[in-house]
């Protein structure tokens, strides 16, 4: 009889998640789908019954991922999980010097604290199963995209922490892959307004937010069923890379990150994300 395979993905409310776990039921995956919200994964889980379980989970909370290892000493069969894949994230679409501590911190606790805090309390069950452990990283880990500090911080922090996982992790059997992500059409967009107070809040700066904001949709996303069904060809393969590349961009940011020089790097960027007018309305003033 073969092995029922089970995983544990976070973020599974919408987006990327959202098609993961639609995606590994179809092929008879059990899935814990842990989200903050799990109204939305309802309708999988009448479709795909016995076979996704949604888990109330805020990866932010400590607490709350001790309490589900607790709870998978007792349900998971022979104490294996075979995939956890670390998806939850937060967005943070701000001037650098915009940033509150407490907005620092939370997309730090969910971006990296989460995941970190999630491979420790699951380690044993992934080992048991000589499994695969996944992160969604991001571009932004790589590019110095404009207005995107923090976020960016996060997934460079994770990126390291999967590379350096990687080689500790192989010594158990267990597989990690960074997918580091380009363009992907989910919500993740930051929905906040530029403070009143900020220095970018001119007519030159606030619409370059916006359009940094929605950077993804408008450079022609890659669907989520596209992207999941490519994760998943990484995920059944037996060769063991630590970065992968899946998503609009994502390939030519890794050359562009290697290769280019960092003053010509930021002079594209700059104008690609209109900056310019606002570099010419300080000089204006300062002149």
């Amino acid at each position: 009889m073969t092995e029922q395979k089970i995983a544990l993905i976070t973020g599974a409310s919408s987006g990327i998640g959202f098609e993961l776990t639609k995606q590994l039921a179809a092929k008879g995956y059990k899935i814990y789908a842990a989200a903050r919200r799990t109204g939305p994964i309802k309708p999988l889980e009448e479709q795909y019954r016995d076979l996704i379980i949604p888990v109330q989970l805020d990866v932010s909370d400590p607490a709350q991922i001790v309490a589900l290892r607790e709870r998978f000493e007792t349900e998971l069969p022979d104490g294996k999980l075979h995939i956890l894949y670390n998806n939850a994230g937060q967005s943070c679409t701000l001037p650098a010097l915009d940033l509150t501590n407490d907005a620092i911190e939370q997309v730090f606790k969910v971006n990296v604290f989460g995941p970190m805090n999630l491979c420790r309390e699951m380690s044993q069950f992934v080992i048991n199963s000589r499994g695969t452990i996944l992160f969604t990283g991001s571009v932004a880990g790589l590019m110095p995209f404009p207005f995107g500090s923090a976020y960016a911080s996060t997934k460079a922090a994770i990126h390291q922490y999967a590379r350096v996982l990687h080689g500790e992790m192989k010594l158990f059997g267990v597989r990690v892959i960074n997918v580091i992500t380009g363009g992907v059409k989910t919500d993740i967009a930051d929905k906040r307004s530029i403070p009143e107070d900020s220095l970018f809040n001119t007519p030159e700066g606030r619409p370059a937010l916006e359009y940094r904001k929605h950077m993804s949709d408008n450079n022609h996303p890659m669907s989520a069923d596209a992207y999941v069904r490519e994760v998943i060809k990484d995920i059944e393969r037996s060769y063991d890379p630590v970065d992968v590349y899946l998503g609009t961009f994502s390939s030519i940011a890794y050359w562009i990150y290697k290769f280019a020089p960092y003053p010509l790097l930021e002079w594209v960027l700059r104008r690609r994300f209109k900056l310019d007018g606002i570099y010419n309305s300080f000089k204006r003033k300062n002149d």
